[in-house]
Formats: structure tokens, C-alpha cells, sequence
């Protein structure tokens, strides 16, 4: 069980995939036995045809040497089927699960997790990874494993025939391994090497065409063209020099192992000539020499396969590795009062938020306004538990929400933030998301109190419209309407909006807070924003400034309050709104 457990990590497979590895390497061993005995068919054939010259015997029938052709192609046949299903036909679904799994765990993953990964490293690991471990499961491992077990079976039927020629034939099987596992480690740094130069392309690429439009509108195409074209040419050549260091040490131990050949036949001739042997002992060891080899021809491949294969197992296992952000299934809070305990937040070594403290009072808008970099969003995020304080206590309803899972708890929130996601369907299925299973009329509802219906009654299908990738035919603020709409579909008891109508002119914005007035009534809301004029009328404003408290209390309070931060922030979106071209 334990080398089941080392065995299954190294290789990142599931608790199936070992089992299909186990069941492949079964039939890959009776597979190259039962080849063997083909060669055994051969001998005892040869045996037949010298005793007939010799002394005279009569050959077998046609009759009983078809039939044993006609029995040994069945048995071949079958063997070889089953080999097929038990190593690419339970593959295919091995690889199917290993990726569902990864979507899930990635699921249940703290958001922290993805601000230290780029989506192209993420995407390389999902398709790349799986696909290059893909390969090695249903080519590589049952292959290689049964191949160790053939042949140290055939070995111990050589050695009970002549000791002198199974050394002679096989000597060369552990040199050649011995070569190969010598060069692992090289080989597991050019892999290393390799996946970073294709990251670094994935990366550029990517780039690129999120920000074609700037790229275009700044004439820098020739540089970004020129600086992928260096990224692929530096890729390509870390390519080649991984491929031809691997390439000359598996053709070095091929070249080795097939030496057993010439050796095999200057010892049998020798034993021949001093009359310990007969020739049909050398005979039956250069049919042997025949096959012996081939399963090896193969093997030797991908064990070069297998090394390279190990950084792609440890970037899954990297994600299986990470915490999961897990707790109870049930959440019973007295009420939806959100209260920050001395919370402390740090992103790897940076320090974003430290003792802070404050009360989101159900059925009251508190805001939370400061400079940026402040603190603010990152407060929402913890009051979601997308990630989770590194110090103090986050409750809801008196409820540690560290206590319990993310998407129990996501259940109670309805969230707009200031980077919309958009899925590439239409309208209509883009605002259902916010409530699974809602009726057309609903959806509809949510949308007219979002201000959509305006830019929907232009569209060409109205809400049937597909808007593309991430609503790529809409501009900012209709996406971002399409986001309010889905949160008010949702009709969550706490909402947290952060930057909600950063991109709405001032009548849409206007239209939206009166929406979002009445429709939120009654419910915990949390709301960050730049805009003071946003603000004005929550019941509780709280002023962040370097990751701590610095004020809070109701907009009036704060505003009489002599020398507060809100009144200069006030007082400077004031005089700005005066500034003209």
C-alpha cells in the first residue's frame, strides 16, 4: 500500500490509475510470454526438421501444424486486445477524471492560489500536463513494468538452460539501464528548462492578444512580434538541445543492449567448438535474442519519457498539494451582521491589512472608501472567504466563516466587482447564472432594475444575444449592468459591491443606485467605491488607509469631523468635478 501511495504521487494518477497501471502491466507480461512462446513453437519446429535430416523422424502433419499456428494467432489476438483495453481503452478514461478532478480541486482553492498562477501556466497545466502524463500512463508505465517482469521470467528460464549464454545475451539489459537512469537528472533539467521556455511563450502570447488594441494603438507591434519571435527561437533551441541530449543517451543504450547479439553468438560458438553445447541450444538462444530485445526497443524510450514526464507530474501535484479552502456543509447564522475580529491579511510577504476591526450591520450599507491600495477590496474578498485572514476572525451572524465551505457560504452572498466575468452566451443565460433555474420573467426583472433593458432592446436578438467572450460585444458598463442584474437576480441577504458603477456615466449610475436602493433593502451591504458621491447616503462609512482603520462613522459624522480624511477625500472629488478642458 505504501508503494501504492509513493507510486501514485510520483506519477500523479488517481486511485483507478494505479489500478490500470497494475492491470496493464499484467497484460503486457503475458503478452511478450506468450510472444516468447511463438519462439518456442519455432524451436520445437526447428527441433523436428534437424531430427528428420538427421535420424530420419517424420515431420508433423499440415493438419497439426496449422492447427497450432491457427491456436497460437487466437491467443496472440486475444492477449494483445486485452493489453490494448487495459492500457489506452482505461487510460482514456483515467485521463477524464484526472482532469475533472483538477477542475474540481481548483474549485475548492483559496483565490489566493490564482494570484500567484497566470491563467497561461494554469491552462499548460490542465492540457499540457495531462496530455504529456496522458502519454506516459498509456505508453510508458505498463510497458515498462511489464517488460522488467518478462524478461526476468524469460532470464530465469535462460540461466536454467546455460548460465554462460543468459549472461552473454543479456548483459547488456542493465548496462543500458544503468546508462539511462544515469542521465535523469540531466534529463530532469532540460524538461524543467523546456516547460519554462514554453510558459514564457504561452505567456507572450496570451499577452499579446489581451492587449492587441494597445499594442495597436501605441505602434509597438514590432516589438512585441520581435520580442515572441525571440521567446519561440529560445524555446525551440531548449527544445533541441533536451531532445539531443535524451536522443543520444537512449540510442547509446540501444546500441549497448544489442550488443548481447554479437556476444551471444562468439560464446555459443566457442561452447560449440569445445563440444559443451549443441547448435540448437545457440538456436534457441538467437530466436530468443530476437524478441528479448524488442519489448526494450520501446522501453527505452520511455523511460527517457518517464523523466521527462516528472515535472509535469509535480506541477498537478503542486495543485492537489495546495489547502483547500474546506469547512462544515451547514451555515446557521443569527442574523447576517458581518464583523472583521482584529483581522490581518498578508499576500506572500507583503502586509495588506493589520487590526482590522468593524461591524457590517444587517439591513445598513456600509461603505469602505480610502485611497487605493488601502485595503478595501481585499476586505470584500475576506468577507466572502475567497480568501481566508491570516490573522483574527471574520463572522457572520456570529458564525467564524473560516469554519465553513466557501460555496455554503457563497449561498448567502451576491457579489458585483469591479472586474466583470462574463461567460460567451447570451444574455439571457449570463444573468440566470446569478440563480439557477430562474424563470425568463425573472430574469427579466432583475435586468429592468439594472438598467439593461435600454442597451438589450438594441441588441439583434435582444436577451438571446450571444455577447461573446467575456461580453466582448458590449462595452464596460453594459457588462457591468449585466453583473448588478446578476446579483440582484440572486437576492442574497449580504451583498458586497466593490466599484459597482465605476463604469456607468452619471444618469446610468444614478438610475442603478435607486434600483439598488430599493431591491437591497433589509439586506448586509457592503459597499467599496471611490466615488464619494456613491457613499453618501450609506449608514456607516469606513476609512482604510495602509491596510488599517483610520476613521468610521456615518457620512455626516465624518464630514463634520475637523481635519478627517472622507472630508478631504470629499473635498477633493469636489473640486475636481469642477475641472474642465
Amino acid at each position: 500500500m505504501l508503494f501504492d501511495k509513493k507510486f501514485q504521487r510520483k506519477f500523479a494518477l488517481s486511485d483507478q490509475g494505479v489500478s490500470n497501471v497494475k492491470n496493464g502491466t499484467a497484460w503486457t507480461v503475458v503478452v511478450n510470454l506468450v510472444v516468447m512462446g511463438g519462439m518456442g513453437i519455432l524451436y520445437l519446429l526447428m527441433m523436428q526438421f534437424m531430427g528428420t535430416l538427421t535420424d530420419g523422424a517424420p515431420l508433423p502433419g499440415v493438419l497439426l501444424f496449422s492447427l497450432g499456428a491457427l491456436a497460437f494467432v487466437a491467443l496472440s489476438f486475444i492477449t494483445h486486445y486485452q493489453q490494448y483495453q487495459a492500457t489506452y481503452g482505461l487510460v482514456y478514461e483515467e485521463v477524464k477524471t484526472i482532469r475533472v478532478g483538477l477542475a474540481e480541486r481548483l474549485r475548492k482553492l483559496p483565490l489566493g492560489f490564482f494570484g500567484k498562477r497566470d491563467l497561461a501556466d494554469l491552462t499548460e497545466t490542465i492540457m499540457g500536463d495531462v496530455n504529456r502524463m496522458e502519454h506516459v500512463w498509456s505508453h510508458a508505465l505498463g510497458y515498462l513494468y511489464g517488460s522488467y517482469i518478462s524478461t526476468a521470467i524469460i532470464a530465469v528460464m535462460l540461466f536454467a538452460m546455460d548460465w554462460r549464454l543468459a549472461i552473454a545475451c543479456l548483459w547488456g539489459v542493465p548496462v543500458a539501464f544503468a546508462l539511462l537512469f544515469g542521465s535523469r537528472r540531466m534529463a530532469e533539467r532540460n524538461a524543467e528548462k523546456t516547460k519554462a521556455a514554453a510558459l514564457e511563450v504561452s505567456d507572450g502570447i496570451q499577452e499579446a492578444l489581451e492587449n492587441i488594441r494597445e499594442i495597436h494603438a501605441t505602434n509597438q507591434e514590432k516589438r512585441y512580434l520581435d520580442a515572441l519571435n525571440g521567446k519561440i527561437d529560445a524555446h525551440e533551441r531548449t527544445m533541441i538541445k533536451g531532445e539531443l541530449a535524451t536522443g543520444l543517451f537512449v540510442n547509446g543504450a540501444s546500441v549497448i543492449m544489442r550488443l548481447g547479439v554479437a556476444t551471444t553468438i562468439l560464446v555459443g560458438a566457442n561452447l560449440i567448438v569445445s563440444g559443451q553445447i549443441d547448435f540448437m541450444m545457440l538456436f534457441l538462444f538467437l530466436l530468443v535474442i530476437t524478441r528479448v530485445y524488442a519489448p526494450f526497443d520501446q522501453s527505452l524510450t520511455m523511460i527517457a519519457e518517464v523523466f521527462l514526464s516528472q515535472v509535469s507530474a509535480n506541477r498537478l501535484m503542486e495543485i492537489y498539494d495546495t489547502p483547500a479552502a474546506e469547512g462544515a456543509m451547514t451555515f446557521e447564522p443569527a442574523g447576517h451582521d458581518i464583523v472583521f475580529k482584529d483581522v490581518g491579511f498578508a499576500y506572500d510577504d507583503e502586509q495588506v491589512l493589520k487590526g482590522v476591526s468593524f461591524t457590517a450591520r444587517e439591513g445598513e450599507v456600509t461603505a469602505l472608501v480610502g485611497p487605493s491600495g488601502s485595503g478595501k477590496s481585499t476586505c470584500a474578498r475576506l468577507a466572502a472567504r475567497l480568501w481566508d485572514a491570516t490573522e483574527g476572525a471574520i463572522e457572520v451572524g456570529g458564525v467564524d466563516i473560516a469554519a465553513v465551505d466557501p460555496e455554503v457560504l457563497l449561498s448567502d452572498y451576491s457579489m458585483v466587482f469591479q472586474d466583470v466575468t462574463l461567460f460567451d452566451d447570451t444574455v439571457m443565460e449570463n444573468i440566470r447564472l446569478g440563480k439557477h433555474g430562474a424563470s425568463d420573467e425573472e430574469v427579466r426583472a432583475a435586468a429592468t432594475a439594472a438598467n439593461c433593458d435600454e442597451f438589450v432592446s438594441k441588441l439583434p436578438q435582444g436577451y438571446d444575444t450571444p455577447i461573446g467572450e467575456n461580453g466582448a460585444r458590449l462595452s464596460g458598463g453594459e457588462r457591468q449592468r449585466i453583473s448588478i442584474a446578476r446579483a440582484l437576480l440572486k437576492d442574497a441577504p449580504i451583498v458586497l459591491l466593490d466599484e459597482a458603477t465605476a463604469s456607468l456615466d452619471v444618469e446610468n449610475e444614478t438610475k442603478v443606485q435607486g434600483a439598488l436602493s430599493r431591491l437591497l433593502a433589509g439586506k448586509t451591504v457592503l459597499v467599496i467605491a471611490h466615488r464619494m458621491r456613491t457613499v453618501e447616503n450609506a449608514d456607516k462609512i469606513v476609512v482604510l488607509s495602509e491596510g488599517s482603520i483610520v476613521e468610521e462613522g456615518s457620512p455626516a459624522e465624518l464630514l463634520e469631523r475637523e481635519g478627517s480624511v472622507f472630508a478631504r477625500m470629499h473635498a477633493l472629488q469636489s473640486a475636481s468635478a469642477q475641472w474642465s478642458l
